[in-house]
This record gives structure tokens, sequence and C-alpha cells, in this order.
């Protein structure tokens, strides 16, 4: 076991310098007597490690030379533009696209590059059986019970045990069961807003959380975002006085990827403990993260209880078993009064099999299989994007979770581009979706979430050759 953990390190580390940058075409690779000598294993350990780089592509064997690092024309690709939504109260829902796009869930004729959740055959179905059949003799009832109101006590322990990770240093009793994050984002905007308040978001955003948003009333204020370091402190900073409260992803946003510093993660905390603004952090994708170590929280910063840390299992582990969870601060008096009268009680039997799921250790080991799949699918998803996809096209660089945000040149509308491609049974989620403002209908968003297949790639090549002919009959008009 020590020695595979030393394998995976040693190859993740590598593979995270070439990734960055740190490493660059060319570069040469220590040799392989260097790096059995460095970290203290055998020559065939390092072979293998050379072996999984190449299969990933990242680096290429010369004979008589050694390891160099592969040209990576992905890496070549131009990043999205910074977001620059105005900042004003908007409400324009694109209601009719997103029904468009959602209605296509679970359609296995269509290839869904459009629904931000990870493939079956990416999660470790059996084993979730088993834990639901163990579950069902364990508890009293069969758990047909009521769980207490506050949830499942050890799967609330797991959850805190988990958080030390990004130093959240949580209890089991400052946590708070859900029916997925979404029901956990609602129930701290029930308890904290009242319609006619004005919530703070990142531009692009999930749509589900403008339509939640705008289902209670509130008025929506877009952020500008970068696509690595995420929200614009400085406008926020900018806005704080004109606003009730704020819904942050700063750890792996749909659609961006990125992945907010910690730096800058404290800077916010410290900002909405100043103001005593609550701040609702969704961290759906924390545990999706691309490089070696788990990203911290803005709760992790958070010293008066005023941040909700709010998270779930649905993109990891199984999105049907609306699994979630909140850690309310301050507010955990509100948020339990709120769910005693919108659910009484979390699905027993689903929690007691989750938190087994994740006290036996077998979560992070699918973790960290689910982790390596979605870098390499995105690698895979990029490297098509540059030989196949129009001149001029910039995508996102993830550092976690499902996502990969393609914007092409102007005279693209991915809103017929959904159309165009629907007759070829792919479905995109295009970029206006993420948005209540006039911005990204050059955009979209594409889930990494699939298996990877030769069918899949010939799926993406084809919308490139789509996304091809509609600038070329653009460019004709």
């Amino acid at each position: 076991m020590k020695r595979d953990f030393l394998y995976n390190e040693i190859a993740e580390n590598i593979a995270e310098k070439i990734n960055s940058g740190v490493l660059k075409e060319g570069d040469r690779l220590p040799s392989v007597r260097m790096l059995s000598r460095e970290h203290g294993v055998s020559i065939n350990t390092v072979k293998r490690i050379f072996l999984e780089l190449e299969s990933r592509s990242l680096v290429q064997s010369k004979p008589q030379s050694g390891y160099f690092v592969s040209p990576l024309n992905y890496l070549k690709l131009p990043l999205p533009e910074s977001s620059q939504p105005l900042l004003t109260l908007s409400s324009n829902e694109p209601n009719e696209l997103i029904n468009k796009v959602y209605s296509n869930m679970g359609n296995t004729d269509l290839t869904l590059f459009s629904i931000g959740v990870p493939s079956g055959n990416l999660l470790p179905l059996a084993k979730l059986k088993k834990e639901i059949v163990s579950a069902s003799r364990e508890l009293r009832e069969g758990g047909t019970e009521y769980e207490p109101l506050q949830g499942n006590l050890k799967f609330r322990r797991m959850i805190a045990t988990r958080s030390l990770a990004w130093e959240g240093h949580l209890s089991e009793s400052d946590i708070i069961t859900t029916s997925g994050c979404m029901n956990a984002l609602s129930l701290c905007l029930m308890a904290l807003t009242k319609p006619g308040d004005v919530i703070a978001i990142e531009s692009p955003c999930y749509p589900g959380i403008l339509q939640l948003t705008l289902s209670l009333g509130l008025q929506v204020m877009e952020i500008a975002t970068h696509p690595v370091t995420g929200i614009d402190i400085e406008v926020l900073k900018s806005i704080m006085p004109k606003i009730d409260i704020c819904l942050l992803v700063p750890n792996f946003n749909t659609p961006l990827g990125y992945c907010i510093p910690d730096k800058s993660k404290k800077e916010i905390a410290e900002l909405f403990s100043q103001y005593d603004i609550p701040l609702i952090e969704d961290d759906t994708y924390g545990d999706i993260h691309f490089s070696q170590k788990r990203p911290k929280c803005c709760k992790s910063f958070d010293t008066d209880g005023n941040i909700l840390w709010c998270s779930s299992v649905s993109k990891t582990l199984a999105p049907g078993y609306r699994v979630g969870w909140v850690a309310p601060g301050k507010y955990k008096e509100q948020i339990l009064r709120l769910k005693l009268i919108h659910s009484v009680s979390s699905t027993s039997l689903i929690n007691e099999a989750v938190g087994n799921f994740l006290m036996t250790g077998k979560y992070e080991n699918h973790l960290r299989r689910l982790r390596k799949t979605l870098q390499e699918n995105y690698q895979n998803y990029a490297v098509i994007i540059a030989d196949h996809f129009p001149f001029g096209t910039k995508i996102s660089r993830p550092q976690g979770g499902l996502a990969l945000w393609v914007e092409f040149p102007k005279e693209i509308d991915t809103a017929e581009l959904y159309n165009y491609a629907l007759q070829h049974k792919i479905s995109i989620a295009p970029g206006r979706m993420f948005t209540l403002q006039d911005q990204f209908q050059n955009c979209m968003r594409l889930c990494i979430g699939l298996p990877w297949t030769e069918e899949l790639g010939r799926k993406l090549k084809l919308l490139g050759s789509l996304s091809k002919k509609m600038k070329q009959n653009s460019a004709g008009n």
C-alpha cells in the first residue's frame, strides 16, 4: 500500500507540474535511476510512473535520451475573457433555454455534454448497493423510522472528520443534513432573506442558483470573475454596502472550474465578517480537485459563524441519492426550524449507507480514481478542441470539478449551435444559461464527467465541425 501511495504521489506531482506549466514542452525529466534514488523506490516503479504519464500524453520517450515533456497544444489555447457583467440588478432569466436543455436529462439517446454530473460508469454502483442492503439491516425498523432533525449522527461525524483536510475543524453538532446541496442552499436563502433583498453571485453562475434566487423574489447582482482566480474582490468590495447576502462557489465553480486562491478566500471571509453580511458557500465540487491537496474553503477562515458552508455527494458519488448538508454557523437554529417545516427528516437509509461508505475509506479510494479520470478527460477534450474547433476558440483550464468552459469566436451563437447539435444527438449547455444578463452567447459548458471512449471523441470532433460550419455560414452572410 505504501508503494502504491508513493507511485501515485510521484506520478501526480510530475503531472501537476506539467499541467501548471512549471515543466514546459520539451523539458527533460529526471532519469529513471535519479528518480529511483531521490524517492527511494524501485527502478520498476519509476518505469511504471513514466508509462502512466505516457498513457496520458504528458511525456514521451526518446531512445538513448530519456523522457521529455510532450507537446501540449491544448495548453496554448487562450483562456476565456474575464467576465464583465453590468453592476445592475438583473432578472432576465433564460427560462426557455434552460428548460430545453434540462428536458434532455436522462435521455440515453443523446450524448449529454450538457448535464453536469458524473456518469454512472464512473461511480461505485455495486459497492453502494451493498451499503444500502447493509444499512437496512443495521438500522432500527430497517430504516423506516424518522431520523433526528439534525440528521444521521454517523454521517455528520464523517463530514466533520473530513473537514479537517481543509482546516474546517467542524464537529457533528455543527452540521445539518439536507436533501442535496440545492436543498441546503434553499434553506439558507429562505432563512436569511426576504423578497426584494439583493444577492451577489459570480458570473457566470450555475443556472439552478439563478432560478432559485429569482424564485425567492431576490434581486441578483452578478460579479465579474477571472477564469483562473475567480471573483474580482475589488468589485465585490465596492458593492458590499448594496447587498444583503452573497452566494459563492469558490472551489471549481461551474462552468469555469477555477479555484479562488486561499489568500483571497481569507480576504473574502474577513470582508463579510466586517460588514456582518451572511456568505453562503457552495462547496459541492471541493473534493474533485486535480492537484495533490484539497483546497481550503472560505469557511476555513470563518471566525464568527457568519459563513454557511453547503455541500453534497451529488457530484462525487450518487446524484440521485440527494444527500447533502450545511454547516450554518450562527444561523443553525433558523436552518433547523426551516428543515422541520419543509422536510421533517432526511432519508434514514440513504444517509446511513453513505455514512458507512465514508467511514470505511471507500469514498476516498473512489475519489482518487474519479479525480484522475476527470483530469484525463479534460486533457482529452482539450486536445480535440485544439485540433478540431474553429480558430480563435478559447477554453478554461479547470483546476477541478466537472466542467469545461468553451468560448467561441463572436460569430457563433451557442443557442443556435444547441439546436444544430441536437439534430446529431448531441446536447450542450449554451452560455446564456449561466447569466441573467445579455452575455456569454458565444460560450458553452461541456461536462467532462462522461467515460472517455472513441465514440465520445468522435462526437466532440463532430461538435467542432458543426461550429466551424456555423462560423463559415456567418462569414458568408
